[in-house]
């Protein structure tokens, strides 16, 4: 990490010495290693994906997330991701989808991370291979600035399938909405919640979700890692589509959200990075987790609206 950068003491952001990130790196399974593991449940592999993939098991994966570098340029510490032509783009997609395509069970559940661009591309490719279920639109708290254009405030998730039989929990992805209007029906409450900590309505899932709040320097899950995805975001994926004891795959895993959402919420993980210093904070974030199982943003069993931390806490002390 660079450790010019001045943080103020109220900065939750994660950042390791070299000294750290050499000591977490060591955890890290590197590709020589995986060729003679048998066990790879719950852990960061440090390699390309393109080289990891192929070596790992057949049918062992219920989930797969990918948030792949989307086609623009882009610097992820030691390495850039170049802009491709539209037929470039297919071509890296096809690659990544053919690479990990034997390790997933008939029953698993795709996700796929992508902006408006990437995702005209990507929908089309996953199209050959999968099922298309839906595309989920999220509402970035913040938009890339853009004075010739539309700011780009949202982002799209593709949910796909390999087969036509998967799981979808809706019962664990419910969001608690706060009641405005309350309708009564004899005087009590008609489909929604009278609490201490205010009237709410737990409400089905849609695909276009407003109450995700992007990492920042004081949520405890931030580091300096440029376009990582909240917490709150995967354990929804994550919830959704897979159950306790689940494997979940995630072939470019960055500082590790999806591994870490994994195991709070009681799911295997196998996660794939190529950059040494974000494998680190992945473990780091890891090593975190065993003491810390929280996910802003998700509490009682449900996602809570933006900006309703004090009606979390209250929900809490009932």
């Amino acid at each position: 990490m660079d450790e010019s950068k001045k943080r103020s003491a109220r900065n939750r952001t994660i950042f390791l010495t070299p000294e750290q990130e050499k000591a977490y790196l060591q955890k890290c399974m590197k590709i020589d290693n995986l060729r003679n593991s048998t066990d790879l449940m719950d852990c960061i592999i440090w390699g390309d994906s393109f080289h990891v993939l192929p070596l790992l098991p057949k049918n062992s994966v219920d989930l797969l997330i990918v948030d792949p570098p989307y086609n623009m340029d882009k610097k992820f510490s030691s390495s850039t991701f170049h802009q491709m032509d539209s037929s470039g783009y297919e071509h890296f997609t096809r690659h990544w989808i053919k690479s990990l395509q034997h390790t997933l069970k008939d029953t698993a559940a795709i996700y796929v991370c992508c902006d408006w661009k990437s995702s005209i591309i990507i929908g089309k490719v996953l199209e050959e291979f999968f099922i298309i279920q839906n595309r989920i639109t999220w509402q970035r708290e913040k938009g890339r600035g853009a004075l010739s254009n539309w700011k780009n405030g949202l982002e799209d998730i593709w949910f796909a399938t390999v087969s036509k039989k998967y799981t979808f929990n809706v019962e664990a992805v419910k969001q608690r909405r706060k009641v405005i209007a309350p309708y009564r029906v004899d005087g009590q409450p008609k489909d929604w919640q009278e609490t201490a900590a205010g009237n709410f309505r737990d409400t089905y899932p849609s695909n276009f979700w407003d109450d995700i709040s992007i990492p920042y320097w004081s949520m405890p899950e931030n580091t300096d890692h440029p376009p990582q995805k909240p917490e709150k975001l995967y354990a929804k994926l994550i919830l959704a589509s897979s159950n306790a004891g689940d494997l979940i795959l995630d072939p470019f895993a960055g500082v590790g959200t999806s591994c870490v959402a994994a195991k709070k919420l009681g799911r295997n993980f196998i996660g794939v990075e190529l950059e040494s210093e974000y494998c680190a904070v992945a473990e780091k974030r890891l090593e975190m987790a065993d003491s810390d199982l929280t996910i802003q943003g998700y509490t009682d069993g449900v996602f809570w609206e933006r900006n309703s931390l004090a009606a979390q806490k209250r929900s809490k002390e009932k």
